[in-house]
C-alpha cells in the first residue's frame, strides 16, 4: 500500500544533485521534520486538550455556561501551544532565514547573513540550563558579533537528540540555502 506522505521525504533525500529540491521557492519552509521528542510533547498536549474539551462539554451540560467557556478557552489554549511547538524550527526562503521560537520569531534577510556554519561547541540538552558537548548551526551576520547570536539548531535539541544524521542533513539543507542566497 503506497504512504504518500513518505515519498516526498523520499523524493528530498533522493535529490542529492540538486541542493533545493523544492519547486516552490517562494514560501517559507522548514528544509526538515520535525523530531520525535518535538512531536510527541505536542501529542500528549493535544491528548490532553481532547480531555479538557470533554470536560468542558461536561460541564457546560450539567454546570454553568461561564465555566463551561473558562474550560473550553484554557482548551483551545493548550491547542494553540502545541501547534506552536510544532511549528518552532528554523525556516528558509528567498527572502531570508528565519528562527521561530515558542514566543519570538527572528527573521534575517540573505543580504544581512555572513556565513551559516557548523561548530563544534557546548549546547543545551532540549533547552534545558545542562549543557553538553555537541554541534550548533551557527549565524554569521554582518552587524553582529558571533557570540550575540544564539544557536539556530543544535544536536541536543528536540529536533535531532540522538539522531546526528539528521542533523547533519539539515544544516547541509539551510548551508545550501544560505550559500545560494548570500552570493555577492
Amino acid at each position: 500500500m503506497p504512504l504518500p506522505f513518505l515519498t516526498a521525504d523520499r523524493a528530498f533525500e533522493a535529490a542529492d544533485d540538486v541542493a533545493l529540491p523544492f519547486e516552490d521557492h517562494e514560501r517559507w519552509r522548514r528544509p526538515y521534520r520535525p523530531g520525535p521528542w518535538r512531536v510527541g510533547v505536542a501529542a500528549l498536549c493535544l491528548l490532553l486538550a481532547s480531555y479538557v474539551l470533554f470536560a468542558a462539554v461536561i460541564i457546560g451540560l450539567t454546570g454553568t455556561v461561564t465555566g463551561a467557556g473558562v474550560v473550553f478557552g484554557i482548551a483551545l489554549a493548550v491547542i494553540a501551544g502545541a501547534l506552536r511547538l510544532l511549528r518552532m524550527g528554523v525556516w528558509v526562503s528567498p527572502h531570508g532565514l528565519r528562527q521561530v521560537g515558542f514566543f519570538v520569531t527572528r527573521t534575517v534577510p540573505w543580504e544581512q547573513i555572513v556565513a551559516v556554519r557548523t561548530v563544534q561547541q557546548p549546547v543545551r540538552w532540549l533547552g534545558l540550563p545542562r549543557t553538553v558537548q555537541g554541534q550548533a548551526l551557527m549565524l554569521v551576520r554582518r552587524d553582529r558579533a558571533a557570540d550575540e547570536l544564539p544557536a539556530l539548531m543544535t544536536t541536543h535539541n528536540a529536533d535531532f537528540l540522538a539522531r546526528t544524521e539528521a542533523f547533519d542533513r539539515a544544516a547541509d539543507a539551510v548551508e545550501a540555502w544560505a550559500a545560494e542566497n548570500t552570493r555577492g
